[in-house]
């Protein structure tokens, strides 16, 4: 017997896309934990590109023919990272100083819409990772405001690299959600 669920992600053709970008998300934790050197700099224009990117595809997967459960959610989310993704690459200084503060941001939203996505998807078998999930994004998102760039640089550092690979490991996650069902 198949059984239908609800999904608030949706599916998509376009989920491999978010996988990619999740993988990337972990290299480039990983490659931040182990040479820390490469600094703000690398880091706040990778992040940038990066959101660019997932904002390009959020908002073609809002806009796709055939419009995805919770599609006002990719659309918000898609304008948020290419809004927040061009100003991290226009302008390195701006991006050094306020980089925490667009971070909190990022993982403040994705944290609630995972926490709303775990709560509409009760009825699923592990509906509960989802809102770990959630809850984890919105604590990481409470330390990058409470560190910020001017009190301490090093724990900003660990936090990015923490971020990264936790948030490319949940992009992995979210993928494999919305991959569509063979039939």
């Amino acid at each position: 017997m198949k059984t239908n669920y609800v999904n608030f992600w949706g599916t998509s053709r376009w989920w491999w896309v978010i996988l990619i970008v999740g993988i990337l998300l972990v290299i480039e934790g990983f490659a931040y934990w182990l040479f820390p050197v490469i600094g703000y700099t690398v880091v706040s224009m990778l992040f940038g590109w990066m959101l660019i990117v997932v904002g390009v595809v959020q908002l073609c997967v809002s806009i796709s023919v055939k419009h995805p459960k919770g599609w006002g959610w990719w659309l918000v989310g898609g304008i948020l990272d290419i809004f927040l993704g061009f100003i991290l690459v226009r302008s390195i200084v701006l991006s050094e100083l306020i980089l925490p503060y667009f971070f909190a941001i990022v993982f403040f939203f994705w944290g609630l819409t995972v926490l709303v996505g775990a709560i509409t998807a009760r009825r699923r078998r592990y509906w509960w990772i989802n809102l770990i999930n959630g809850v984890l994004l919105l604590i990481i998102s409470y330390f990058f405001i409470e560190s910020g760039y001017l009190q301490d640089v090093m724990m900003i550092s660990m936090l990015t690299s923490i971020a990264f690979i936790y948030w490319g490991f949940s992009l992995m996650i979210i993928s494999n959600d919305m991959r569509p069902e063979e039939k």
